[in-house]
């Protein structure tokens, strides 16, 4: 089949795997087709995802996939391009998991009576082992354990046999049946070597162990969920003739009108078109105080009016939400792997079979070096039993699962496994200075003046009030919140570059540079022209003003400079992070911002197109950059750096350009992101180290006859269990 053209990546529910070489051999049944451009089968979330053709053959893809004893749900291909749904998710159902764990701890609690009872003839010895009665005992509870609670890896060995492929239930069967055939052999011929127990605590101790994988993997995805659960079920709609009607959330769409009283959730991502509430925000961006929306301003979906009812223009619904862009970045960073990760993959492909091959050597050199056939057979199961490939298959995706579902919690989206990777690399942060270490808006932060500071500030504001210059808004913004109302000027004008002269109260008033009030004969005093000197060397804006011949005083004006910034740059500085700030600005204000900071090195005077080839300066200088911006004028940037992290909003998730992306506009995300993707990394390479050692360690000695099969069955279990409960000590991470 020759592709055409390939469709966005879906991520398609599989049924039957187990452990990781089942993901491993699905996915490389997918990459072999020619209308399937990509493929990665995730054993952890049980998805597979996959890149299309538009003229993919599904019916073929799910008969390639059932060939080798899989089925694959590919309902999502079918409905490929509806983007009016909310988003479902990717991790197992929570159902569906539930039940899963329901299933492993009834067979777990059935299990140990029986396990129970085999260390009681353990102990009591060979008085035990002669009886009739315990003997027959035996047979009895073992054929129920192996053909009863563990039926489940009979009935996947039995399919994977009829499909001609392995993975570990294989193992599990062969190991197990192996123990309790020869154990009956033993009993029918008065034998006194018998094995049942072996086949007891074998499944027991696995099933404990899948009971607690299921639950486990429930709580790794427990994060994407809650996200997901966070989506308002329904909406008031309202009517062109004002009427208002409830309406399940699926069937509103972007241009509708939708109405939200205090306490609801907001349903849809909209523009505010009536009413004034204050939101809570931090279901998505982790801020905890309240924001202010009024007329004109934008809500995100999912989160909750408190004080107010809004009347909401949809401008995103379904796929295209707020809400449904977070989930999407989690699952897509979810979805990946590692280098490592695909290596473990590809081990586990052909462990199975090898670990086979490696029993039944052990089997016959036991037998044909000592001759003693109880030896032999208590080796390869052991052998058997103590490979388990679980471990390799979870040791990435659920540390995967864990991290990104809890950066979501903290307002701190990783788009890819690959971002991780490189955050280790990381040796410079660069950060814009304009809304990213500073507010982005200017504020009064000094006035001074020669006589009432009051009259000063009545009569520049009034002389600004109609300048739409940031400066001068700032001005009037700040004069009207210390003096409430201000006059009126009767008169008007704007020298562009220098400031303003206006008529208040019958005087004419001049405000900006010295140049302008020099052409307008005011003499500006000493101590102020001192004083603008002095403001200035801070990094601020000195605005001067006067009437009747003199200066009256300077009010100094700055893009203020964010609260947490030097905490944060210090905080980098502990990491072994340099810092360095990039700026249009003069030299010396960008130093003067730079010092009280505690930035490293400064970038001043560069224009927003020329910030690219700032990045690409320092890389080529040997630095790894992780850029900081706002994902607009910085995108060239944030793209060039090595590490994109874009500071969003609760409406502003999808910034394609960034790797990270934080909901929040607090620095201090920066770190949380930095630390967040650095612990993840980290507890990759501990699972992976453990799952490749454990198997490394574990079977030579199972091998030397020097671990018995129920201990094996024991320590397989406990392997997977044990990356999956480290992977979910990233769920505590920030608390």
């Amino acid at each position: 089949m020759t592709t055409e053209t390939t469709r966005a990546p879906l991520d398609l529910p599989v049924e039957g795997m187990t452990c990781g070489s089942c993901s491993a051999r699905i996915q490389k049944i997918l990459q072999r087709r020619d209308d399937v451009a990509s493929a990665e089968v995730n054993y952890a979330t049980g998805k597979a995802r996959v890149v299309l053709a538009d003229d993919a053959d599904l019916d073929g893809i799910a008969s390639a996939v059932e060939k080798i004893g899989y089925q694959i749900d590919l309902t999502p291909a079918r409905q490929q391009g509806n983007t009016t749904s909310p988003p479902q998710p990717t991790s197992a159902p929570a159902d569906h998991e539930a039940a899963l764990a329901a299933a492993w701890k009834v067979r777990v609690l059935l299990a140990l009576p029986a396990a129970a009872f085999f260390l009681w003839v353990m102990v009591a010895g060979e008085s035990a082992m002669m009886d009739p009665t315990v003997r027959t005992a035996q047979l009895v509870l073992a054929t129920l354990v192996e053909f009863g609670i563990g039926w489940p890896f009979l009935r996947e060995a039995a399919r994977r046999a009829r499909h001609l492929t392995a993975n570990m239930d294989t193992l599990i069967a062969m190991g197990t049946l192996s123990a309790y055939g020869w154990s009956v052999y033993q009993l029918a011929t008065g034998g006194m070597e018998l094995y049942f127990e072996a086949t007891a605590f074998i499944i027991t101790f696995l099933s404990i162990g899948r009971w607690m994988e299921a639950r486990a993997k429930s709580n790794a995805g427990r994060s994407i969920r809650a996200l997901l659960q966070l989506g308002a079920k329904e909406a008031v709609l309202v009517t062109d003739d004002g009427t208002e009607r409830t309406v399940p959330i699926e069937d509103v769409r972007a241009g509708d009108v939708v109405r939200v009283r205090p306490g609801q959730k907001v349903p849809v991502d909209g523009e505010v078109i009536e009413g004034s509430s204050a939101v809570d925000e931090s279901m998505l961006t982790g801020e905890s105080v309240p924001v202010e929306k009024t007329v004109g301003d934008t809500v995100a979906g999912a989160t909750i009016t408190t004080s107010g009812s809004l009347t909401i223009r949809a401008t995103a619904v379904g796929a295209d939400a707020a809400l449904a862009q977070i989930v999407r970045l989690v699952e897509d960073a979810q979805a990946g792997k590692s280098e490592m990760q695909r290596l473990a993959d590809r081990v586990s492909a052909v462990f199975v079979p090898t670990v086979a091959v490696i029993a039944v050597v052990t089997f016959v050199t036991w037998l044909t070096v000592t001759g003693d056939a109880n030896a032999a057979v208590s080796a390869a199961v052991a052998v058997l039993i103590i490979a388990c490939p679980c471990a390799l298959g979870l040791a990435t995706p659920m540390a995967i699962m864990v991290g990104t579902g809890r950066g979501a919690q903290l307002g701190v989206l990783i788009r890819s496994l690959e971002v991780l990777e490189r955050v280790k690399d990381v040796t410079t942060v660069l950060f814009d200075k304009t809304g990213t270490l500073t507010e982005g808006r200017m504020r009064v932060t000094d006035v001074e003046a020669t006589g009432d500071a009051d009259e000063l500030l009545r009569r520049i504001g009034a002389a600004e009030s109609d300048s739409e210059h940031p400066i001068a808004r700032a001005i009037v913004d700040h004069a009207r919140e210390q003096l409430g109302t201000l006059p009126r000027p009767t008169s008007f004008s704007s020298v562009a570059g220098h400031g303003v002269r206006a008529d208040v109260d019958g005087t004419e008033v001049v405000v900006g540079r010295r140049k302008l009030l020099a052409e307008a004969g005011i003499r500006v005093p000493e101590v102020l022209e001192d004083a603008a000197e002095r403001l200035e060397a801070a990094g601020r804006t000195a605005v001067l003003a006067g009437w009747d011949g003199e200066a009256r005083g300077v009010v100094a004006v700055a893009d203020t400079v964010r609260p947490e910034a030097a905490a944060v740059v210090a905080r980098l500085r502990e990491l072994g992070l340099s810092s360095v700030m990039i700026t249009g600005d003069n030299a010396r204000t960008a130093h003067a911002i730079a010092d009280e900071l505690g930035i490293d090195r400064v970038l001043a005077e560069v224009l927003p197109a020329d910030k690219q080839q700032e990045v690409q300066r320092l890389q080529a200088a040997g630095e790894q950059v992780a850029m900081v911006g706002d994902g607009v004028n910085d995108a060239p940037a944030l793209v060039q750096s090595d590490l994109g992290i874009a500071i969003g909003t609760g409406t502003d998730v999808a910034i394609e350009s960034s790797d990270l992306t934080l909901l929040r506009a607090d620095l201090n995300a920066v770190v949380t992101a930095i630390e967040l993707s650095r612990a993840t990394q980290r507890t990759i390479v501990q699972n992976l180290f453990w799952a490749f050692g454990y198997n490394v360690a574990a079977i030579p000695v199972a091998a030397l006859g020097l671990l018995d099969p129920a201990l094996a069955g024991a320590a397989m279990a406990f392997s997977s269990v044990s990356v999956v409960l480290n992977s979910l000590r990233l769920r505590r991470f920030g608390r």
